[in-house]
């Protein structure tokens, strides 16, 4: 009779380390100009007047900065988000 950890038994061998997870690279972060800001309030206080929610402010204003950090102007951005 053999019991583990005695010297006539091998141990188990060791569970292989798993393999790292690939990174994403970094995105560079596209700063607004102060034009770009300036445009945009101006875009959002319309919509806060025309009776927009907040949660819908919100949401439209960060698709509005990601499609404006690209390039495209207010009224650019704010026809591809409204198709």
């Amino acid at each position: 009779m053999s019991t583990y950890g005695s010297d006539s038994e091998t141990p188990p061998a060791p569970e292989p380390a798993p393999a790292p997870a690939p990174s994403k690279p970094k995105r560079e972060g596209v700063k607004m100009t102060d034009a770009q800001k300036k445009a945009l309030s101006k875009h959002m206080e319309k919509h806060k007047k025309d009776g927009m929610s907040a949660s819908e402010m919100k949401s439209h204003r960060m698709k509005m900065m990601s499609r404006m950090r690209k390039g495209m102007s207010v009224n650019k951005a704010h026809m591809d988000i409204s198709k």
